[in-house]
């Protein structure tokens, strides 16, 4: 299928010009201008922010630290981004999470071009429509981990490979697509590891076989494209592993083959567990399911590349590689959606009006049940989240489901017309709008979870060179609010790795911490209220200095008066 075929639908009319460039001015507003509404969430928001902190004051952009401890889950690149951000904007929640949402706008922004070189302009606008549209895509976006710094970098990889393959493509014009390609698998690569290359690669001879094309190998610029992503990616290996002999072992053997091949850190869920994912993450276009598989057999027989064969192999390969893992969580599939959103775009253009307003029925009835549904969200509750925050939170969800249900009707009524994009870009800008409500909301839970709230009173009691001692817990935001360290005593967490390089910077036992707290030295220290109820029964000097619901803060020395 090649841009020059015949469009099923007709091209966005220039006179509307002006309201596709509102509408994509608004959409980026409010992606960047949300970045502050929340606080950092723990474990991977406040994680990453706290480690490009440490790296912001330290100076050292080679071997990363976490809370003062070597940390080598994964490589530097989303850090060194959060880096510079720090050093333009300052220390904040909003820098902290400012490349997922680059991220997130350029993988969109990529596989736009790649859509609209295809399939033509329509296809290319339809395509970003589905993306922010789809929640997991947003969601990931807005959120501090690695998933969306990786995804971002993977969907260039997916299109600069498609750019790559057009069969009107010069020579050169292939050959600098293709080195995209190969620099965009080295910032993957920089970013979450081996599946940079390992992903694609899968993809690549998978689609080989299924599709069997073989010239698609002799377009590659094998030899240039594998000294490129050396270049771009091998140095910091090299210096980091140079700096730190115990690196390669940790990072290559127990980061990569131990993590998806067993259970070392816990995150055993069953094969299917990212179905319902995928169906959540990609809710408001899931009923294109399908029109896509059709269009899917359309192609099976055409000659040459098969972008959708591609884009089809590009999804499913991903989705059943971590599916098979010992070790799931929900971001590692978001890689799957840029592909998705250009097959979604694509049934969306071949789409009558007759089957679209099922469609937008379909989506209301599901908007209206969610917002029946709403008031439950008042009934949640649990020790560390108590009911009074879930009750607060209800009237965002409910906010959300009512945008929904009037975005959509406000779409049925613009369906009335030939040409449908105007009606599909209301109802993809009011799932968007949704999801930012409901995500921008989530503020009233995670507020308590981040412990911005102690903030103030600790600094009433902290000194210059104080320590701080994080008692059996590894509080993942607070050092980032206090932009403080703390010294890890006797459950080091996932910080096990560090305090086995450097043992002389943790306190391995309750008996060690006892003694250092009576010391006379002051200090203050974090645990939870369970921990805290037995160094009060063991008589230790505990000084309230903060609490809340997850945490207690004390000190061991009463504050003076003021």
């Amino acid at each position: 299928m090649s841009r020059a075929e015949p469009a099923a639908a007709p091209a966005t009319p220039r006179s509307r010009a002006w309201w596709v460039w509102l509408f994509a001015a608004v959409v980026v507003a409010v992606w960047f201008g949300t970045l502050d509404a929340r606080h950092l969430l723990r474990s991977d928001e406040g994680r990453y922010a706290e480690i490009a902190r440490e790296m912001f004051v330290s100076g050292d952009w080679v071997t990363i630290r976490y809370n003062g401890l070597k940390y080598f889950e994964k490589p530097p690149f989303h850090l060194w981004m959060t880096v510079l951000a720090y050093h333009a904007f300052g220390v904040g929640d909003w820098q902290a999470r400012l490349w997922v949402a680059a991220s997130g706008a350029i993988g969109t922004l990529a596989m736009v071009l790649a859509a609209r070189r295809w399939f033509g302009a329509r296809v290319g606008w339809l395509t970003a429509l589905v993306l922010i549209a789809a929640p997991s895509w947003n969601l990931g976006a807005h959120f501090n981990s690695l998933d969306m710094s990786v995804s971002g970098a993977l969907a260039c990889v997916l299109a600069a490979f498609m750019l790559a393959q057009h069969p009107d493509a010069s020579a050169a014009d292939r050959r600098r697509w293709m080195w995209a390609a190969w620099a965009a698998m080295a910032v993957a690569t920089l970013t979450k590891g081996l599946i940079g290359f390992v992903l694609p690669g899968l993809v690549l001879v998978l689609y080989t076989l299924l599709a069997r094309d073989w010239s698609v190998w002799r377009r590659l610029h094998l030899v240039t494209g594998s000294l490129l992503i050396l270049a771009l990616a091998a140095p910091w290996f090299v210096l980091i592993s140079l700096r730190n002999p115990e690196f390669p072992q940790f990072f290559f053997i127990h980061e990569h083959w131990d993590r998806y091949t067993s259970t070392i850190h816990h995150r055993m869920e069953p094969w299917w567990y990212f179905v319902p994912q995928l169906v959540g993450g990609f809710l408001p276009w899931i009923g294109l399911t399908p029109r896509v598989l059709g269009l899917l057999r359309a192609d099976a027989g055409r000659a040459g590349f098969r972008p959708l064969w591609w884009l089809a192999t590009w999804a499913a390969a991903i989705f059943v590689f971590f599916s098979l893992s010992d070790s799931k969580l929900p971001g590692y599939i978001l890689p799957v959606f840029p592909a998705l959103a250009v097959l979604a775009a694509l049934a969306l253009d071949r789409l009558d009006r007759r089957a679209w307003n099922r469609q937008l029925l379909v989506a209301l009835i599901v908007a209206l049940a969610a917002l029946a549904a709403s008031p439950l969200v008042a009934r949640l509750g649990n020790e560390g989240t108590p009911n009074v925050l879930y009750r607060h939170y209800m009237p965002w969800i409910a906010a959300a489901c009512a945008l929904a249900v009037i975005g959509i009707l406000a779409a049925r009524r613009l369906a009335r017309g030939d040409d449908r994009l105007p009606s599909i870009a209301a109802f993809s800008l009011a799932i968007f709008g949704a999801v930012t409500i409901g995500l921008a909301g989530h503020e009233t839970l995670g507020r308590s979870i981040s412990g911005v709230d102690l903030v103030a009173p600790i600094k009433a009691w902290l000194k210059p060179g104080m320590p701080i001692y994080s008692v059996r817990l590894l509080d993942h935001t607070l050092p980032f609010y206090l932009r403080h360290t703390t010294i890890m005593v006797e459950a080091p967490d996932e910080l096990a790795f560090g305090v086995r390089q450097e043992p002389d910077k943790w306190i391995p036992t309750l008996a060690g911490f006892e003694k250092v707290w009576t010391s006379g030295a002051p200090a203050l220290a974090i645990m939870s209220h369970d921990t805290y109820a037995k160094l009060v029964a063991d008589r230790l000097p505990m000084f309230a200095v903060a609490e809340d619901t997850r945490r207690v803060v004390v000190a061991n020395f009463a504050r003076p008066s003021p």
